[in-house]
């Protein structure tokens, strides 16, 4: 455990005798979110759809299937002792796609996996969270009032995130707790599709370490009475408050940028980019041939 991290900790609430459940467990956000839960000695089992660090406390499950989940999430409540008092959704995908192109593969996967999962997952948890009174946290994304281009799957499943959040907390918050989580650029493989494609988001925005966000969600599940919305940092803070205080101004700011990176050759030649460039008139030199 990191010295910085040690110290954060003190002055949160312990979660002794607390059990938790923690989704894309095998990531770099649930990893460490499990890890911190134990040293405030929660119980905590994770669950991810990759299978290579599956074991006692990451079970395998694919959160976009209904009969995967409906049968894992009751044996992750068993091991827990048959109570949930904290359930943590990390669980993302982040495909590039060109928004004005007809829904593919990668737009249903994000929607699947970081809309529809979380809400698959906290229906089969939700008779546990009720009789513990417990809380949900979801971690949803500044890209949610903050729209980047080629990130238009992830903006959109973030979006909705946060209203599926709203209105679980207008339906339920008399007894389950719901708090969202808003990061911002963290450099995880999330990513890794959007670099592949040439469209990355580097440098966009300034980056928050992956520290950041668990600690917010940490801190959510910890104190006795967390706020509803909560950035990672300061300045996420800040952007949060701008965006759903002046969204007309948040649009304008967006296009500008946007036109900013078609003219400055950001995005290359990226064959997704090129409706990008044209629409703005931008001429990008080819990437020199490679033998």
């Amino acid at each position: 455990m990191p010295d910085a991290t040690s110290r954060s900790l003190k002055t949160l609430r312990t979660l002794d005798g607390r059990t938790a459940i923690v989704t894309g467990a095998s990531g770099a956000f649930g990893g460490a979110t499990v890890q911190v839960l134990r040293h405030l000695g929660a119980r905590v089992v994770g669950i991810d759809r990759k299978t290579d660090t599956v074991g006692d406390t990451v079970l395998a499950c694919d959160i976009t299937d209904d009969d995967q989940v409906r049968a894992v999430i009751p044996e992750a409540i068993e091991r827990l002792g048959g109570r949930l008092d904290r359930l943590i959704h990390y669980a993302g995908v982040g495909p590039a796609v060109d928004i004005g192109a007809a829904p593919d593969s990668h737009v249903h996967e994000a929607l699947e996996v970081n809309l529809l999962g979380a809400w698959r997952v906290t229906a089969a948890a939700m008779p546990a969270l009720l009789r513990q009174r417990g809380r949900v946290i979801l971690t949803a994304s500044l890209l949610a009032g903050l729209p980047l281009p080629f990130a238009g799957a992830y903006t959109v499943s973030k979006r909705a995130l946060t209203a599926y959040a709203d209105t679980l907390r207008a339906e339920y918050g008399t007894h389950v707790g719901v708090t969202t989580v808003y990061p911002g650029y963290v450099d995880t493989p999330i990513h890794d599709s959007s670099r592949a494609a040439g469209v990355c988001l580097d440098g966009l925005v300034p980056a928050e370490r992956v520290r950041d966000t668990v600690m917010t969600a940490v801190r959510a599940a910890a104190v006795a009475r967390p706020r509803r919305d909560l950035a990672s940092t300061d300045f996420g803070t800040a952007v949060l408050r701008f965006t759903r205080r002046w969204p007309g101004v948040t649009d304008r700011l967006a296009a500008a940028q946007i036109a900013d990176l078609a003219h400055s050759g950001h995005f290359g030649d990226a064959e997704i980019a090129r409706g990008l460039h044209e629409r703005h008139g931008a001429t990008v030199a080819a990437a020199p041939a490679t033998t």
